[in-house]
């Protein structure tokens, strides 16, 4: 019985010492099971978006960000990272090429169907990270409406929201008003810069404004879609030529920082599950 605990201890640290990759597209069927150990059957689901941003700013940027941030923080807490999902929330840009709209109520469908796809796949914890600015909205409305009919598997949203220190570092390596760069400026080109400099064109940055145009006169009191076209025309907002590597690598490196910490409490969580069971129990027929 002691020589059994004793090879089941020293396999158990060989199991988990294997080196197998975090990408879904790159593992291999014989690693599946050995990935949905390691993972404690947690999914990382990047989400980004097809959309121009500025004029010097790969359209793919979202995508890049956070399919980059679920990589480094799977270095340090591993789980399983679907491969690139490019459809979200993007009517606003439809006026720009480069941009890959799809009708939302197929938008809807398809992260459905892809989550269910992956619970399928033996996975019961689902982490969403988002890179665009116009899916949360969206995400927390698909999140909301899980409890709608009873699943087996469990999905969450990460928002990393930065300590008061973090803000105050980050406020201090910028060069522009952040209340200016809301879409493609300082901020998103520092990040690509950082990330992947060969797909960014500074000299470009200035070839068109990324000015409010405030066109639509209405109160705070009052929203509607057209907002941001009549702001913003040119689907860009604040001054991506004050992009720095610097700035990129202090959101990037507390980003996947808080990433890293977000899958190690989803892979520890044993509540959710139980509690979304107990909630369908409950459910009047």
């Amino acid at each position: 019985m002691k020589k059994l605990i004793i090879f089941t201890f020293f396999y158990s640290i060989n199991l988990f010492s294997q080196d197998i990759p975090a990408k879904w597209e790159e593992l291999t069927a014989s690693d599946w099971s050995l990935a949905l150990e390691k993972s404690n059957k947690t999914c990382i689901l990047p989400l980004g978006i097809l959309e121009k941003h500025g004029p010097g700013v790969p359209i793919g940027s979202d995508l890049i960000r956070v399919r980059n941030w679920a990589s480094k923080a799977t270095e340090e807490e591993y789980a399983v990272i679907f491969p690139d999902y490019f459809i979200g929330q993007i009517n606003e840009a439809r006026h720009e090429y480069g941009t890959f709209s799809l009708p939302n109520k197929l938008v809807m469908e398809l992260l459905e169907e892809t989550t269910r796809e992956i619970a399928r796949n033996g996975f019961d914890k689902i982490i969403i990270i988002n890179g665009h600015g116009g899916n949360p909205q969206m995400i927390r409305y698909f999140i909301q409406n899980q409890l709608y009919e009873k699943k087996d598997y469990a999905v969450y949203f990460f928002e990393p929201n930065f300590s008061k220190e973090i803000n105050n570092e980050i406020l201090l390596a910028r060069k522009t008003d952040p209340l200016k760069d809301q879409h493609a400026g300082e901020r998103e080109a520092s990040e690509i810069l950082y990330l992947r400099p060969d797909l960014v064109k500074l000299d470009m940055s200035n070839s068109e404004s990324g000015e409010n145009l405030k066109r639509l006169n209405l109160s705070n009191n009052l929203y509607t879609g057209i907002w941001w076209y009549s702001s913003y025309p040119n689907h860009y907002a604040g001054d991506q030529s004050f992009g720095s590597i610097k700035l990129g690598k202090i959101i990037t490196d507390y980003t996947v920082s808080y990433l890293t910490d977000a899958i190690k409490e989803v892979k520890n969580d044993t509540i959710t599950i139980k509690m979304q069971n107990k909630f369908f129990n409950e459910v009047k027929q």
